[in-house]
């Protein structure tokens, strides 16, 4: 077993060698990061094991790529008028409310991750085109003026969220967690130091019951 961790990166495997100052580059970097991380966390699972709700609320691996991909697909198309040519789970009339956080009987796993691509495709091409304070508008929040730098700050904070929801669901599944990878920027240890370093978590703990 692994756990995760961020004390093992290095500026270099943060940055990637990114050195310039330019706001837009820098987050369209780290929200690219964030949804390799993401979308990674579903490397060598079953199909069951990708859609099986693992909390109570039902949080799921392919639920969380198809809701991230809807929320993208919103974001960085209608809000800046270049909309996403593909019906949309989370905006669309008509759909249930829970619609774009599993994957349906009919939806396949390439379904979704195919989508998934199709929408970042977009995304990156609107962030590409578009200085980093273009003017956009966010219809689901009451028509509210915003900037490609908002909302690029927006999807980074979303995405970074669901990459943690993630690699905790990944964790319950089969033990492995990791940056954006199994086993990536983890503490090394075998399940016997594991074990010890838990134990004394829960004995810490207890001290404040």
């Amino acid at each position: 077993m692994t756990s995760r961790g961020s004390g093992g990166s290095t500026a270099g495997e943060i940055l990637g060698g990114m050195t310039d100052l330019d706001p837009k580059a820098n987050l369209h970097r780290y929200v690219k990061q964030a949804r390799e991380a993401l979308l990674g966390k579903l490397d060598g699972l079953a199909e069951y094991d990708v859609r099986r709700p693992l909390v109570p609320t039902g949080t799921n691996l392919l639920g969380l790529i198809k809701h991230t991909s809807a929320v993208a697909a919103g974001y960085f198309g209608e809000v800046f008028d270049r909309p996403f040519p593909e019906p949309n789970p989370a905006l669309d009339e008509g759909v249930e409310p829970d619609e774009h956080l599993w994957a349906t009987a009919d939806e396949s796993r390439d379904d979704i991750i195919g989508r998934w691509h199709r929408v970042w495709a977009h995304a990156d091409a609107t962030i590409d085109a578009l200085p980093v304070d273009a003017p956009g508008s966010v219809r689901w929040w009451g028509d509210v003026p915003v900037t490609l730098h908002l909302i690029l700050v927006h999807m980074l904070a979303e995405l970074s969220q669901h990459a943690g929801h993630a690699d905790i669901v990944r964790e319950l599944i089969d033990g492995r967690v990791g940056w954006r990878s199994p086993g990536d920027n983890v503490i090394e240890g075998d399940e016997a130091w594991w074990a010890t370093y838990r134990e004394k978590l829960e004995s810490t703990a207890r001290t404040f019951t």
